[in-house]
């Protein structure tokens, strides 16, 4: 088991990549602390952890654009295991489909809130704690946006590529003392919100993978695992694409 005796966290875990990544946390022997806004969501996973891998794990509402609640939610695993050992900055949000001229000020704030200061939050309480447990991984989730732009999402694709800034900066620093950290870009990921699109816009993503499909939130979550153990203890400050040759075109 790769994460044996180790404490995780992952936010945005109540659906999607964040519950894939939270349950291969769990199957590598972790103890979890599964965050997310949404309490229905979030004690789900607990329930699917506890059902399926029987490893620790609580659930711990947090708004990942607030910084008292990323600072509750280190405390509370602090309190409940001791220790902190690995995370995963996971949960964001597209924000307003508008031209830039046409975007909110409100919604542009609102997106840069969660998506960039809410990893910057994250970090911020997290790093200490690490430390103090002898070291650990961050693995931020950024987007194959945080590497090319798309037109009417001027928020998530100014946070995302912000995200991989910070996850270079958070490197520099900490990497000597024992915390990396990197970042990982998935391209389309066939989540229960993709998943409501219909056949014609599902056949257009498909066709903008060069692999001739979408992913899945499970390939996403091996490699944020692999990022999150020693078995790449060399590997910091990077990015990763997970994205069937999408950057490639």
């Amino acid at each position: 088991m790769l994460l044996e005796n180790k404490t995780t966290i992952v936010t945005g875990a109540g659906s999607g990549i964040g519950r894939a990544i939270a349950l291969m946390y769990a199957r590598e022997g972790a103890n979890v602390v599964v965050s997310d806004i949404s309490e229905k969501g979030g004690q789900e996973t607990v329930q699917m952890i506890g059902d399926t891998y029987k490893t620790p794990s609580i659930f711990v509402r947090a708004d990942v654009g607030s910084a008292p609640d990323n600072e509750a939610l280190v405390a509370a695993t602090m309190e409940r295991f001791g220790g902190l050992h690995a995370a995963c900055n996971n949960a964001g949000i597209v924000g307003e489909y508008k031209e830039i001229a046409e975007t909110s000020i409100e919604g542009w704030e609102r997106t840069i809130r969660i998506n960039l200061s809410g990893v910057f939050y994250a970090m911020h309480y997290q790093i200490p704690r690490m430390l103090e447990s002898g070291g650990g991984s961050v693995v931020n989730m950024a987007s194959i946006h945080a590497q090319i732009c798309a037109p009417n999402i001027s928020g998530y694709v100014a946070s995302k590529h912000g995200v991989v800034g910070l996850t270079k900066v958070g490197a520099v620093e900490y990497s000597a003392r024992g915390v990396r950290v990197n970042a990982v870009g998935p391209a389309y990921i066939a989540t229960p919100l993709l998943n409501a699109d219909d056949e014609a816009k599902s056949q257009e993503r498909i066709t903008k993978h060069p692999i001739g499909r979408l992913g899945t939130p499970e390939e996403v979550a091996e490699l944020v695992v692999f990022l999150s153990s020693e078995k790449s203890s060399f590997i910091t400050g990077s990015y990763y694409p997970v994205d069937g040759a999408y950057l490639c075109q």
